[in-house]
């Protein structure tokens, strides 16, 4: 069941949304070699509560925190922990929050340090991806519409789009219908239509799209150890052009001034 959000709940969204990049911004600056995300992460939780709102994965399912933190290889869903972190490193951190009763959900994935060229470009180009695939987000277009323009754009690099990890529709649920997959088809699925909110978040992989899941439950590496790069935003599906309720802004301001 599809569930198009009025104006009020889409402020409600936003507001979760702009939090969440908030969030980002607390620990943006914090990324470094020696850090570990366990510190980042409790950072993170002690500035959602603090804002009135409570982590959107913590106990979710089970998750025992409040930032999934996927550093390297790692696709998604990585567990925070007490290993450092070192120079050359990159760490996809996903952050949801849930205020007002409604989900806000962005991921952004940070360099460590001095890193390769060739990483940078991954996520440079993961990152683009993301925006090509709102491009798509307007009613009228169809959900493959998003999912062909990322596939399209990061496979002309040599790059494997992962499969089984899609976007999803955001609201009073975490994951709401309907799925959003980083690859299809152009005119396939789904008609998008106008109060649609869905998180768009390419998953982009350096060498194979193949996956592998961990005996924890959780944590998902590339098959190949290559890295892995994951952007995110929550959008809103409109006449002309999706509207981002989520922002990078704030973290762009803090990794400006590193």
């Amino acid at each position: 069941m599809i569930y198009y959000k009025s104006e009020q709940e889409i402020e409600l969204i936003r507001e979760s949304s702009l939090l969440v990049g908030k969030t980002h911004a607390e620990i943006a600056g914090l990324i470094k070699p020696g850090v570990t995300t366990l510190e980042l992460d409790k950072i993170a939780e002690e500035f959602i509560r603090d804002n009135g709102a409570v982590p959107a994965f913590k106990g979710y399912g089970g998750f025992p925190n409040t930032l999934c933190m996927s550093p390297n290889e790692q696709v998604v869903h990585g567990i925070p922990n007490d290993i450092p972190l070192n120079d050359g490193d990159i760490i996809s951190v996903d952050c949801g929050v849930v205020m007002n009763s409604f989900y806000g959900d962005s991921a952004f994935t940070y360099e460590v340090g001095e890193v390769k060229e060739d990483v940078k470009k991954l996520l440079d180009v993961t990152k683009a991806s993301l925006y090509l695939g709102i491009e798509q987000a307007v009613s009228g277009k169809r959900i493959g519409d998003i999912g062909h323009a990322i596939q399209d754009y990061t496979e002309s690099f040599g790059y494997g789009v992962v499969r089984e990890m899609v976007g999803h529709g955001v609201g009073r649920n975490l994951h709401e219908s309907p799925e959003v997959p980083n690859y299809g088809k152009i005119g396939k699925g789904i008609k998008l239509k106008e109060g649609l909110v869905i998180a768009i978040e390419p998953m982009i992989n350096m060498g194979t799209k193949s996956i592998h899941q961990h005996a924890d439950g959780w944590t998902i590496t590339t098959a190949d150890g290559n890295f892995s790069a994951h952007f995110e935003h929550t959008i809103v599906v409109r006449k002309n052009k999706a509207e981002i309720l989520s922002s990078f802004k704030e973290i762009e301001k803090v990794l400006n001034k590193k």
